[in-house]
């Protein structure tokens, strides 16, 4: 299975890149994740709980990334094995470009999975996979920039749009 997409994030490339290393922040992003432990220069483990149709499963796991352009690019790529339910294992090319108002970040993610979850077939696999996409990058992009305008601050009085928590720790900048 193969899947490309992009998205628009409200940061500079620099902070962009820096959630994309943060083990809290892809944490908090991915979908399900229960744990995630590591950084990027040795690897990340991760426990990640998901449900694909009608089978169920706890994935272990690991990522590592190669073919690192700082501030630019790498490859993502991992493992996981969700005991009789199957295994995922797959990578993505990431990469960061400056546009107007903030970051492009692009993907081409190559994915393969096998046991009970193959047999649900591609159909459903692929619809599974947009969603946790899709799930992480909204999710990834609310830890950046903070919550979309209409959405409540949070801060209680001014109304005004509050930094996402990963951009309140990195210092905004404005």
């Amino acid at each position: 299975m193969e899947l490309t997409g992009s998205r628009q994030i409200a940061a500079d490339r620099a902070t962009v890149w820096a959630a994309l290393n943060d083990p809290e922040v892809l944490k908090a992003a991915i979908p399900g994740c229960q744990e995630l432990t590591g950084d990027p220069e040795k690897g990340f483990e991760a426990t990640v709980k998901q449900k694909v149709g009608p089978v169920s499963a706890t994935f272990h796991g690991g990522v590592q990334l190669s073919n690192v352009a700082p501030g630019e690019s790498y490859t993502i790529s991992g493992e996981g094995k969700g005991g009789a339910a199957g295994f995922a294992k797959g990578s993505a090319d990431v990469r960061l470009a400056d546009a107007d108002g903030g970051t492009l970040l692009s993907y081409d993610v190559k994915a393969h999975v096998g046991g009970k979850i193959a047999q649900l077939g591609a159909r459903l696999i692929d619809g599974f996979a947009k969603k946790m996409a899709d799930g992480f990058f909204e999710s990834f992009a609310r830890a950046v920039e903070g919550p979309p305008e209409g959405e409540p601050a949070g801060d209680g009085e001014s109304g005004e749009k509050k930094a996402g928590w990963f951009k309140r720790l990195v210092g905004r900048k404005t």
